[in-house]
């Protein structure tokens, strides 16, 4: 026999009055166990509601719009008899005996993607912690909730583990999230709508000045930051993932204390993640106690913006954020003790950016070290030092320290649990992220060099399969850089410099943005790609891209060297037109000496 049966939205954590987007099913239609009803919307991502049974839909309850909760009705279902299950499962046996090998790469969309199946023997060596005194039990404990450290909780909690995630702030996404990538992006795309409206004036479109109401602008990205957050912490909860908020630290190799607002609390644990990020670093001797002296966290608060800002270190960080409060309207000096901005990537590549905010800010001093910081009533006064031994003085209404972060490993003490923390703070790891005590990971910027979120996530994945017993590792050929300025800055793979260092021949394709239709069709022909190839193979050995949406654009120069593509792959691809993506196209047209959009002399 049959019977009717409500089916109601399950728990997903603290979500309420979710938007239904889609109804994947009507009244009469018969479903499967696991097959997808509705679809919702949450902060973060979209969510299926699967059926708990199988059966034939009767009524539906929701219509697309309708906003749902946990034990909101979705339809109603008559269960299928047993006889009934067993005679529809049979005709499907058929078909499928006869059908042809499917691909083993899962559909992302599918709400019932199957686990790996991990034998007991592969697993990660487990920890008996019964009989620890501690206030929580976890198979997996991840110290940090940056980028990495939520990446690896979730992908650990998927795969059946006992988690507990350690954050010392009272939302998760780290620094990249809160104070890092995110915050900096969304100022950074506002200051390209200042910027390219003052610029249309070039094509006879006149904008007024813009008037910047500072308290708005803070709390649109604040905003940015809460829906990300929100769905982060829904999402730890839909998992079942334990969050201890409190600043943590190692007791042994199995156990952690959380100093908490509730007092200390211990987690022991099978398996941990250390994925406790890294800090900004600083220079010895200024007088940090003045409010006047930021760093990139202070700067992404806009407390307020300084007629003149210093920025000290013409890295990534000192540039996007000197990139914001140009457009913003202050007069920006930047210093830096290298010979080149952005001293990781090529030196020509820079160039064209260095052109543009050259015309921009007041001054650009390389090969110069601050030497002194004096905090007066009329500004910061700033003594500067030229590696000729020269000195001057310059007095700013704010500087902005953007010197490179540090790594955390001396701040959670690792020695507790006998992990190795070298002589820079970093926790080396293995290609499985494990250090050297076997059942401790380390993941993202903890771990060494690049300090990215992408790396880190990577990294997160990897070590949470190999808890659960798969065979993975580290593989990336390449981990891509991009600095978000104005024009941007993408490479990835080798640099020039690198090549030249390693004595690698190479090939260089570099296509001007100048000849490039849709560049000059957006005003921004100040861009170029350049290629980098293996002499004798022709694979591709490195890419850089500077111009408008540089970081878009590299993603394909990243698959290419991973699949160990050549230039010839490359230039028999087709790419729309007209599109920034064709100069790599046109790059790789070039290497083959097949490119009409230049004239190219013979060889």
């Amino acid at each position: 026999m049959s019977k009717l049966v409500e089916v109601k939205v399950p728990d997903i954590g603290d979500y309420k009055n979710i938007p239904v987007i889609e109804v994947l099913v009507k009244a009469g239609d018969t479903v499967n166990k696991e097959d997808p009803l509705v679809t919702l919307e949450s902060d973060k991502a979209t969510m299926d509601i699967p059926a708990p049974s199988a059966g034939v839909v009767k009524a539906l309850s929701l219509k697309p719009g309708d906003k749902v909760s946990k034990g909101t009705l979705i339809l109603t279902l008559e269960e299928a008899s047993e006889q009934t299950k067993g005679a529809a499962a049979a005709p499907a046996a058929k078909p499928a005996a006869a059908a042809p090998p499917q691909s083993s790469i899962p559909n992302p969309q599918s709400s019932s993607i199957p686990k790996p199946q991990s034998s007991p023997s592969a697993a990660a060596p487990k920890t008996d912690i019964s009989g620890i005194k501690a206030d929580f039990h976890a198979e997996v404990v991840v110290l940090g909730a940056g980028p990495g450290g939520y990446t690896a909780a979730f992908r650990a909690a998927d795969l059946g583990k006992k988690v507990v995630l350690i954050e010392r702030y009272p939302t998760l996404g780290g620094v990249c999230l809160n104070v890092g990538c995110i915050p900096s992006k969304a100022l950074l795309h506002m200051a390209k709508v200042i910027t390219e409206a003052d610029e249309a004036s070039h094509a006879g479109i006149s904008f007024g000045k813009p008037v910047i109401d500072i308290n708005k602008l803070r709390a649109w990205k604040d905003g940015v930051l809460g829906k990300l957050t929100k769905g982060l912490g829904g999402m730890a909860k839909q998992r079942k993932v334990q969050v201890i908020t409190g600043r943590g630290e190692f007791a042994s190799a199995n156990t952690i204390r959380v100093e908490t607002a509730e007092g200390v609390k211990t987690v022991a644990f099978e398996n941990c993640i250390i994925a406790a990020g890294s800090s900004v670093a600083r220079i010895p001797g200024f007088p940090y106690d003045d409010p006047r002296i930021i760093d990139s966290t202070g700067a992404l608060k806009l407390a307020e913006v300084p007629k003149r800002l210093l920025v000290i270190g013409g890295g990534i960080i000192g540039l996007e954020m000197a990139t914001v409060y140009d457009a913003l309207g202050s007069k920006i000096t930047v210093v830096e003790l290298m010979d080149a901005l952005i001293p990781g990537a090529d030196k020509d590549i820079v160039r064209v950016l260095s052109k543009r905010i050259e015309k921009r800010y007041e001054k650009i001093l390389l090969k110069t070290k601050v030497s002194k910081i004096e905090a007066q009533k009329a500004g910061l006064k700033v003594t500067f030092e030229g590696t000729d031994g020269t000195t001057t003085t310059d007095t700013f209404d704010a500087a902005l320290m953007a010197v490179g972060r540090r790594p955390n490993g001396r701040e959670i003490k690792a020695e507790a649990a006998g992990v190795t923390v070298n002589e820079r703070g970093y926790i080396p790891a293995d290609k499985q992220q494990r250090t050297n005590i076997p059942h401790i990971y380390a993941i993202g910027d903890i771990c060494g060099e690049p300090m990215l979120a992408h790396k880190a996530t990577h990294e997160a994945k990897i070590a949470a399969e190999v808890i659960a017993g798969h065979k993975a590792f580290f593989d990336a050929r390449t981990i891509p850089s991009v600095a978000y300025t104005d024009p941007e800055i993408a490479w990835m793979g080798l640099t020039e410099t690198q090549a030249q260092a390693q004595g690698i021949e190479y090939e260089k394709a570099s296509f001007p943005w100048a000849a490039s239709g849709r560049a000059l069709a957006t005003g921004r022909e100040d861009g170029m790609t350049k290629l980098l190839l293996d002499k004798q193979s022709r694979r591709v050995l490195g890419a850089a891209i500077v111009g408008v949406n540089a970081g878009e654009l590299i993603a394909e120069a990243v698959l290419a060297l991973e699949m160990g593509a050549d230039a010839t792959d490359l230039s028999l691809t087709i790419h729309p037109h007209p599109t920034l993506s064709e100069t790599l196209f046109f790059a790789a047209e070039i290497a083959e000496g097949s490119i009409t959009d230049l004239y190219m002399p013979k060889k």
